[in-house]
Parts: C-alpha cells; sequence; structure tokens
C-alpha cells in the first residue's frame, strides 16, 4: 500500500469557498478525475490519495482529507458511470464536476486545459471510497491551526507552510497513511467533543 499526498490549485479551499471539484471528495462517490494525473497514473486499488487546500490570502491552508483508491476507469467510462461528476455550469456560474470528456467522447467545451494534455488528462480516472475528511467548522478550525506542524512531524522536514514540507506532492508509505488516517480521526473526535460539551 502507498499514497500520495498533493497541494491543489491556488484559491481552492472548500470551507471557505465551497469550490473543490477535483477530488470530488465530498458527495456519494469519491473520485480523482483530471488533476494530478501523474498521481491517477501510478496508484493502484487499496492506494491513499490525499488534498491539502490551495492558498487563500487571510486563510491557513489545511488538510482536507482523503480517500482510498477503490478503481480506476477512463473517462469516457465515467462519463457513462458517474453522470453527476459531468462537467456541467451551475446557477452560480461555477463550473463543477471532473469528467472532462462529452458524450462522444470528446474535450468538453468547459474544460479550458490545452488540447494537447486532454488524452494524458483523461486516462485513470479514480474512483474511491473510505473517504476521511475535515468538514464541520470546528474540525476546519482545528486542521488550520495543526497541518503545517503535523506535515512537518510526518515527512520530518521543517517548514512554515505545506509547499516547503511537501513540495506540490509528496509520496506516503503505509505508515505515513495510518498516521495521516489517525491524526484526522483525532481532529474529528476532538471536535466531537467540543461540540457535545458546548452544547450540554
Amino acid at each position: 500500500m502507498k499514497g500520495y499526498i498533493y497541494i491543489t490549485g491556488v484559491g481552492f479551499d472548500p470551507a471557505s469557498r465551497g469550490n473543490l471539484t477535483d477530488p470530488s471528495l465530498f458527495g456519494i462517490t469519491p473520485t480523482l478525475g483530471a488533476c494530478m494525473p501523474n498521481i491517477r497514473r501510478f496508484v493502484d486499488p487499496g492506494d491513499h490519495v490525499f488534498v491539502v487546500s490551495g492558498t487563500v490570502s487571510g486563510l491557513r491552508q489545511y488538510l482536507i482529507g482523503g480517500m482510498r483508491v477503490l478503481r480506476k476507469v477512463d473517462a469516457r467510462e465515467a462519463h457513462a458511470q458517474l453522470p453527476d461528476h459531468r462537467l456541467a455550469r451551475g446557477d452560480d456560474g461555477v463550473v463543477r464536476g471532473n469528467i472532462i470528456v462529452d458524450a462522444d467522447g470528446r474535450q468538453h467545451q468547459l474544460d479550458t486545459h490545452p488540447p494537447t494534455e486532454f488524452a494524458k488528462r483523461t486516462a485513470a480516472y479514480v474512483i474511491g471510497d473510505g473517504v476521511s475528511l475535515l468538514e464541520t467548522p470546528h474540525e476546519v478550525e482545528l486542521g488550520r491551526e495543526r497541518t503545517t506542524e503535523f506535515l512537518s512531524r510526518l515527512i520530518g522536514r521543517p517548514g512554515g507552510r505545506p509547499i516547503e514540507i511537501i513540495g506540490r506532492m509528496k509520496k506516503l508509505d503505509a505508515g505515513q497513511i495510518d498516521c495521516v488516517l489517525r491524526w484526522l480521526a483525532d481532529i474529528r473526535a476532538e471536535a466531537d467533543r467540543h461540540t457535545f460539551s458546548a452544547s450540554s
């Protein structure tokens, strides 16, 4: 078992902006569809993928969570199997979804990446399970406070920001994966205790 942790793009922060659609971790079926083709190519069923929020002015980045890899398919297969993950523009004007092909298997008109990258980005669409996330406001608050220090301990490298510790991405071994999963579970448990005591 192996894993990867990576930093998503600048401005992507699901807690403050609700704009993280790849990976899609908050729905029924977690997926990684078009981003990070280098990771998608190398992961196998049973591996794990974790993601850190992107830089947003005035906010600390945080370890959002991740998923276990269940299987990989071509984006054309994903289009047929996961209609809720197809690219679409919402009523708010934001493009969501991470399946970048249309019904004919061509590059979707809402996908603005260069056509020269299309073939690379449509291979190895990852479908996952076993999602572990920081979702509630208090979970995210704790995550923002503790992510950088945790990543520094996990990787064994000092740094004031996630990118100084893991670069854009870092490969994880089985022991490190277990540490990440335990850390996420501990954050959620602490947030639950806080919520319970506040409501008592």
